[in-house]
């Protein structure tokens, strides 16, 4: 009996059993390494038309009725960012009528509406206890201003005088002179006594002094009356001033236009009581006018003056300037006053409203795509864009930047001839394809 064969030994590797007699069939496994390959091929291309599939026909769709949406053509064209704007007509000057004194209105010389020259009169308001007062300081003033006439006269007789003091003193220094000329001449040849002479020079010493007293006040007199009297010209003046003002008081109380215009506005009727300050109304200059234009608070930070606008008024385009920017914010908008550049539009009126496109900034060339209500749902971000073939639109990302009322400026995702639906969003929820019905 045959000894049998070790399991550790392999019949093949086995050099003393005959290969011939332990030859056997076996048998191959059905993933081998070819179909292993074809089958992961075939999964990676089912994935990939999967895949195709889904970003194609995305992952939920809606159909709408092609006639109920607005589809826009994207383009490219010239771009100006502005905001539309409404304005009033306003005149460049306005001058305000104020009561200086009160009183009761007793006249109306014209109506609201007409047209006044400078100084015409408009008012007359009535007040006697005013028009008492003023006689009261008026004869006061008066009674002052002859009080200073009284003084003025005064110096002017001492100063008369003084000099005829001093012309007196003069008179005798030289009378005396001689007499004392003459006596000394005399004594000198023993004709007269010694006290006739002593008596002769006594004198003419003695009208020396008082001459010489007399000069002096002349000269104090002199100079006490310059300053007396140009105090006293002040005083004058002052009180003429204050006598001016005491009768312009009353002449208050007729209210004149200031300047030449239309008095847009009275606000006074007849017996009506007027306090001091109180507005009585308005007189517009007729030869010059601005726009005062309400802004959204949103675009305080990029309105300066300088920025131009326009608008359309009868057929013709005009221009506007931004002159003034008022910083106060007040619901929500603040103002600012624009001027016409060249041509005003002919016949407009105070308070007329005009629509002014205000300009933000120079006009540029752009990717445009129609203002639309998709805005309000996506904020700019994604739209819904028409397929080549015309039947659905998908979702698509882009990217908006400045706008107009008309146009957004298209900065990224569109190019010039892509159609997209620019009507509300509302009723399509967040489906990622909408199918047209025709």
């Amino acid at each position: 009996m045959e000894n049998p064969i070790p399991k550790s030994v392999h019949p093949l590797t086995d050099g003393s059993m005959s290969q011939s007699g332990m030859d056997r069939k076996l048998e191959k496994k059905f993933w081998n390494r070819n179909r292993i390959i074809y089958a992961g091929g075939s999964v990676a291309l089912l994935g990939l038309i999967l895949y195709v599939i889904i970003a194609t026909t995305g992952g939920s769709r809606l159909n709408v009725e092609v006639d109920k949406i607005s589809i826009s053509t994207v383009a490219h064209g010239p771009f100006q960012e502005y905001i539309p704007v409404q304005g009033n007509i306003l005149p460049r000057q306005t001058f305000y009528l104020d009561a200086v004194e009160g009183g009761r209105v007793e006249r109306r010389y014209v109506e609201a509406g007409a047209i006044v020259k400078k100084g015409d009169p408009i008012l007359k308001l009535a007040n006697s206890n005013l028009q008492l007062d003023v006689m009261y300081r008026e004869a006061l003033t008066y009674q002052e201003i002859n009080d200073a006439e009284n003084r003025r006269l005064s110096l002017e007789q001492n100063t008369i005088a003084v000099k005829a003091a001093l012309a007196d003193a003069d008179y005798q220094v030289e009378r005396t002179k001689l007499i004392y000329i003459r006596d000394s001449a005399l004594y000198a040849k023993q004709l007269i006594a010694a006290n006739e002479y002593l008596q002769a020079k006594f004198e003419y010493d003695s009208w020396v002094k008082r001459r010489l007293l007399a000069r002096q006040n002349f000269l104090q007199d002199s100079t006490l009356r310059l300053n007396q009297l140009g105090q006293l010209q002040g005083s004058v003046a002052r009180l003429q001033d204050n006598l001016t003002m005491t009768k312009r008081t009353l002449d208050n109380l007729v209210i004149k236009a200031p300047i030449s215009g239309q008095l847009t506005s009275l606000n006074a009727e007849i017996g009506e009581s007027k306090s001091p300050g109180q507005r009585l109304g308005q007189i517009d200059v007729l030869d010059s006018v601005k726009v005062r234009a309400a802004i959204d608070e949103f675009y305080i930070t990029r309105i300066s003056p300088g920025l131009t606008g326009e608008l359309d008024l009868s057929g013709s385009t005009y221009r506007l300037k931004i002159v003034k920017v008022f910083p106060e914010v007040t619901s929500g908008r603040f103002d600012v006053d624009m001027d016409f550049v060249g041509t005003v539009p002919p016949g407009i009126r105070r308070g007329q409203t005009l629509q002014i496109r205000l300009e933000l900034g120079d006009q540029t060339e752009a990717i445009l795509l129609p203002r639309g209500g998709f805005y309000q749902k996506t904020g700019g971000q994604w739209a819904y864009v028409v397929d080549k073939s015309g039947n659905f639109a998908v979702k698509r990302n882009v990217k908006l930047g400045r706008q107009n009322p008309v146009m957004f400026e298209v900065v990224e995702g569109l190019v010039p001839g892509d159609e997209v639906v620019t009507s509300s969003y509302d009723n399509f929820g967040d489906v990622d394809r909408l199918v047209f019905n025709r």
